[in-house]
C-alpha cells in the first residue's frame, strides 16, 4: 500500500484527501516509480475544481521525479533504481508516494539535477518549450508579452526567451513579483493593477505592439491581449487561472490587424516519443549550463497539499513549488 491524494468530489482545496492505494504491478510498457518530488501546477487546480473534465474518484498531478522501483514487460530504455522525471497525461497520480505510469513519458536524469528541481521543471519547463519553440517560435529582437511572468513557468519563459534573443515584457501582479520578474529575464515588467497594460504596451514597442502574447490568465485578459498583438501577431491562450475564455467573434481578429489566436495544450506536442526526448534534451541542457534558473520558492509535504493550493490560487506564490512524500 501507499498514499496517494484523492478527490472524489469538485470544490475548493478542502476536497483533497490522503488515501491508502494499492500500486501494483507494472504491465506491459509500464514502470513503477517511487516519488522522491512532485510538482504543483495551476493546471492542477483546474482538474480539482471541475473547470477541465474528470472522471471521478481521480488522483491529481502530472509532474514529478523519482526512482524506478519495478518494470513491466517490454520496457528497455529504463531499469531499477534509476532516477527519472516526467510531465505526463491522465491517469493525473502524480500526488503519491508511488505509481504505475507508461514509460513512454518518463526522462532519464543526469547526476547534477536534483530530485526537487527535476519535478518542478518538467511540466513548466517542456511549457516554455513548446511556447517560445513551437506555438509561436520567437526569434532575435521579437517583442514577446508574458503573463504571470513571476510564477512557475514564468521566470522559466523568460530566461528562455531572454537565451532566444526575445524582448520581454512582463505582467505581474505586485511590485515585489516586478523585481523578481525583471531578475529573470524580462526587460519591461507591469503591475496589472496599477499600469495601463495596452498603452505602455504600445509605448514601450514604438506603437506597433507585440509579436506574440503568452497568456496563462484567461477570461479577464483575452481582449487586452489583442490590443496588444502588433499587425498579424499571434495571441498563445495557455491557460485560464481568471475563468475560461467566452465565446468571441472571429471578426475581433480582423479588427485588430489580422491576428492569429491558438489554445495550446503541452501534451499535443509530445506525444512522439522522439519530440519529448527532443524538448526535454533542450531543457536540461540549458538547466545543467546554468543558463536556466528553476527556482523553487514553496515546499510542502504531500499531505498539506490542500494548504499548497490554497496559496497557489490566492497568488501567495512565486517560481515553483514542489511536494515533498514523506
Amino acid at each position: 500500500m501507499t498514499r496517494a491524494i484523492r478527490i472524489h468530489e469538485f470544490g475548493g482545496p478542502d476536497v483533497l484527501c490522503i488515501e491508502d492505494v494499492q500500486v501494483g504491478t507494472p504491465g506491459p510498457g509500464q514502470v513503477r516509480v517511487a516519488h522522491r518530488a512532485v510538482g504543483l501546477n495551476m493546471v492542477d487546480t483546474y482538474y480539482r475544481n471541475g473547470v477541465y473534465p474528470l472522471a471521478l474518484p481521480s488522483g491529481l498531478g502530472a509532474e514529478a521525479s523519482g526512482v524506478v522501483t519495478a518494470v513491466g514487460n517490454g520496457v528497455q530504455d529504463f531499469e531499477l533504481g534509476q532516477r527519472v522525471a516526467y510531465a505526463s497525461p491522465a491517469p493525473l497520480d502524480a500526488y503519491a508516494d508511488e505509481r504505475l505510469i507508461d514509460a513512454k513519458w518518463l526522462v532519464k536524469l543526469p547526476a547534477d539535477i536534483d530530485d526537487k528541481t527535476a519535478a518542478a521543471m518538467m511540466l513548466k519547463g517542456l511549457t516554455s518549450w513548446y511556447l517560445l519553440k513551437r506555438s509561436y517560435p520567437v526569434r532575435p529582437g521579437d517583442w514577446v508579452l508574458l503573463y504571470a511572468a513571476a510564477g512557475g513557468v514564468g521566470l522559466i519563459a523568460a530566461q528562455w526567451a531572454k537565451q532566444l534573443g526575445a524582448r520581454i515584457i512582463g505582467i505581474v501582479g505586485t511590485d515585489e513579483k516586478r523585481r523578481l520578474a525583471l531578475e529573470h529575464g524580462c526587460e519591461q515588467v507591469l503591475v496589472s493593477r496599477t499600469d495601463d497594460v495596452v498603452a505602455r504596451v504600445r509605448e514601450l514597442t514604438g506603437g506597433a505592439g507585440v509579436a506574440a502574447v503568452y497568456d496563462s490568465v484567461g477570461k479577464d485578459t483575452f481582449l487586452q491581449s489583442l490590443d496588444c498583438l502588433r499587425t498579424h501577431g499571434i495571441m498563445v491562450s495557455f491557460g485560464n487561472s481568471s475563468g475560461q475564455v467566452p465565446p468571441f467573434a472571429p471578426v475581433e481578429l480582423q479588427k485588430r490587424g489580422s491576428l492569429y489566436v491558438t489554445r495550446p495544450t503541452l501534451f499535443d506536442f509530445i506525444r512522439v516519443r522522439a519530440d519529448l526526448e527532443a524538448g526535454a534534451a533542450e531543457l536540461i541542457e540549458l538547466v545543467v549550463r546554468g543558463r536556466l534558473r528553476i527556482e523553487i520558492h514553496q515546499e510542502y509535504a504531500l499531505h498539506d497539499v490542500a494548504s499548497a493550493h490554497a496559496d497557489l490560487e490566492q497568488r501567495r506564490t512565486t517560481g515553483c513549488t514542489v511536494l515533498i512524500p514523506a
